[in-house]
């Protein structure tokens, strides 16, 4: 069984919530988002929720975000346990190469996974991004 650890982290935007596996960072929750949906999401995709604690890639995603936020970071670095569908996975992976200052929208990113129809999809599956911040959704428009 995956042991999944959260910890929150109080940013500019709010307080966050950040989950990890021991393969990497699976969850952020922003401020507003309704507990439920927390439980919903890992129900899901782990068949358990995270306990609060400490390790090693979570400590170091807390870091980053709050380098992030204080201006010191414009990439990430970390391992990722995504769970979603192929297509998610591919869109998300997609969005992790729009660099810092810049912007896509959805049907460049459709193009990009040589799926050109694929727009509205695309959509959907930036608003299904499970670690927002660390995998760039706010770049789209």
């Amino acid at each position: 069984m995956i042991r999944l650890y959260c910890q929150e982290l109080d940013t500019p935007i709010g307080k966050l919530l950040v989950a990890g596996s021991g393969v990497g960072i699976c969850r952020i929750c922003f401020p507003g988002e309704l507990s439920v949906q927390w439980f919903r999401w890992f129900d899901r995709h782990f068949s358990q929720q995270p306990e609060k604690g400490s390790q090693p890639v979570l400590n170091e995603a807390l870091g980053q975000v709050t380098e992030y936020f204080e201006g010191k970071r414009r990439a990430f670095h970390l391992p990722l346990d995504l769970r979603g569908t192929p297509f998610q996975l591919q869109v998300w992976r997609e969005l992790g190469k729009i660099p810092y200052g810049s912007t896509a929208s959805y049907g460049q990113i459709a193009r990009r996974i040589r799926n050109p129809r694929a727009g509205q999809a695309v959509g959907a599956a930036v608003g299904k991004n499970p670690v927002p911040i660390i995998v760039p959704c706010h770049r789209v428009i």
